[in-house]
């Protein structure tokens, strides 16, 4: 391709500011990045901005590429076909290529009252209604936060560790990503900090109202504030632009990130489907990822042949409160494996995790394609498995 490139990215998250900055790397790609807020959210801090203790909010210039054109706009459509996306306020954006990386968000739960009376907290315009609510709250009020995944685990550490009466309603267990010794340390510190931990087949929720939570063993808690944390949705901005989703409806995609419709468009983050085997949620994919989409696209303009993503990873951390955390290690293949670190030295991982992520956005924006990733050829085995393909190993003993 020769003259001047338009790429157009959606979503100021981790994912689209990684591939934004990312992008600049060729002086002839002009590179937009369209982002609802002003300011860029550090999601994995929203637990904080409702128990007090930071906003969650970093300004674009210090995560941002100069070169990189922020548009502070919501995108209501894409049409492929004439390569260009429609803005809110009726304005169009045209693209030689676009990075689909519009994240993700809170889920319809599903529950009769959860919608009109629970809180979720998936974004920062949910906390930041949460946070008035909770501080107006007398300190004996119950609080109920409903899942048991890392949000729902900080939410209830946090809220506690400032002396609030707080449930945990797990469902079937508490932290399913974690190894059994992890999870036992993380109940440890949750017991210590008076949180009432709910787990196991009576423990789903089946109905929220104004001053309770219903149980499917028939328990009902009272509550004053219900915070839902339980599961993730993400935008339909793909299906209602007739691109093809999975069925949570995040951008079904090849393995090198480019949407089975049109070799123009590539996901990045919570929103893509590679090969309808996504990769977990969470900010440690959605950076590499974003990276990887950047490449994908790079490659093309260089009339390269774009490589499969290959993502390994290193586990997950989890902060109980701002004096105790853990960080549950995995394989490479995002299986959590018996070795963890808990307690303070925990708690300062999750806080290095925490700032190292923005240097990560910072570094890249200022020297485009320095980031690197550890590996994982485990997921060729994986989809080989997935389509049914004899293993590797069969092949070449053949």
């Amino acid at each position: 391709m020769t003259g001047n490139t338009d790429v157009v990215v959606i979503g100021g998250g981790y994912a689209g500011v990684m591939a934004a900055n990312r992008l600049t790397q060729r002086d002839d790609v002009t590179v937009t990045l369209i982002n609802p807020r002003p300011t860029f959210v550090e999601r994995i801090r929203l637990q904080q901005l409702v128990g007090g203790s930071d906003d969650a909010v970093v300004d674009y210039p210090d995560v941002l590429g100069e070169a990189v054109r922020l548009v502070v706009d919501s995108v209501i459509g894409i049409d492929a076909a004439g390569r260009s996306v429609t803005l809110a306020t009726g304005a169009t954006v045209g693209y030689d290529y676009l990075i689909y990386a519009v994240g993700s968000g809170s889920a319809d739960p599903g529950v009769p009252g959860a919608a009109e009376f629970a809180y979720p907290i998936a974004s920062l315009e949910e906390a930041q209604r949460l946070r008035p609510v909770v501080d107006a709250a007398p300190t004996t009020a119950l609080v109920t936060v409903v899942g048991a995944g890392p949000t729902g685990i900080e939410t209830a550490a946090e809220l506690a560790e400032k002396g609030r009466t707080v449930t945990l309603v797990c469902g079937e267990v508490l932290g399913p990503y974690l190894h059994l010794k992890g999870r036992r340390s993380v109940a440890k510190r949750l017991a210590k900090l008076g949180v009432t931990v709910l787990e196991g087949p009576d423990a789903q929720v089946t109905a929220v109202t104004r001053d309770a939570v219903q149980l499917s063993g028939g328990r009902e808690l009272r509550s004053t504030v219900t915070i839902w944390t339980a599961g993730f949705g993400v935008p339909d901005l793909a299906a209602r632009s007739g691109l093809s989703t999975d069925a949570l409806g995040r951008l079904l995609t090849d393995e090198t990130l480019t949407s089975v419709d049109d070799m123009r468009i590539t996901a990045a983050g919570d929103s893509a489907a590679p090969s309808d085997l996504p990769f977990r949620m969470s900010c440690q994919a959605a950076t590499r990822i974003g990276a990887h989409a950047a490449d994908t696209v790079l490659a093309r303009i260089a009339v390269e042949q774009p490589r499969p993503i290959n993502l390994g990873f290193f586990g997950q951390c989890i902060s109980l409160g701002r004096r105790a955390g853990i960080f549950q290690f995995a394989s490479k293949d995002d299986t959590a494996n018996r070795f963890y670190l808990g307690g303070r030295p925990g708690a300062k991982l999750k806080e290095f995790v925490c700032k190292h992520t923005l240097k990560h956005l910072a570094d890249e924006a200022r020297k485009p394609g320095s980031l690197t990733w550890v590996k994982d050829d485990e997921r060729r085995e994986s989809l080989r498995a997935k389509r049914g393909e004899a293993p590797a190993t069969a092949e070449r003993a053949a």
